[in-house]
């Protein structure tokens, strides 16, 4: 088995990602093409405009191809605080360790910044992930039914305080 690196962005990057979710999600939830086209939109609009000091993306590559990734927009860090975002593994790296060790890279980002808080958007029934940001010190602060996903789900904010 190859080892597993944590990289930035690698070229195919992009579609790899949306690959990801569009093929889990479909499956596992019946998303479709607006989730797949929703996904792989807001993320070259992110990347487009990355900036390093305050915004990360990061990769978990085994064997050149691009098999998890997880992302900390800090837009609005100052105000509602840095959002995770697109964080999702191949079913080559679930159970693995790699999920850990994206989100610890993303959190040391978010404490290396000094954002007070961090959040992400989720939706219920996800438990292994829930079960990992429990882990870190996420803490539910709001569900609400929405189709932010492309069909009716059970909204859910995670929030983790920093400072």
């Amino acid at each position: 088995m190859s080892e597993i690196a944590i990289a930035g962005y690698v070229p195919g990057a992009i579609g790899r990602v949306a690959q990801m979710h569009a093929d889990y999600y479909a499956g596992a939830w019946g998303f479709g093409l607006y989730f797949e086209a929703k996904v792989a939109t807001e993320l070259s609009q992110f990347l487009l405009r990355l900036d390093p000091a305050r915004d990360g993306f990061w990769t978990a590559v085994r064997a050149g191809r691009v098999e998890g990734s997880i992302t900390i927009d800090g837009a609005k860090a100052e105000t509602e605080g840095a959002h995770l975002r697109w964080f999702i593994l191949s079913d080559a790296l679930r159970a693995q360790g790699a999920g850990n060790r994206l989100l610890r890279e993303a959190l040391a980002f978010c404490r290396q910044r000094k954002y007070r808080r961090v959040f992400l958007w989720t939706f219920q029934g996800l438990e292994p992930a829930r079960h990992l940001y429990e882990k870190y010190g996420f803490r539910l602060a709001e569900e609400v039914e929405g189709e932010q996903w492309g069909r009716r789900v059970l909204e859910q904010r995670y929030v983790l305080e920093l400072a």
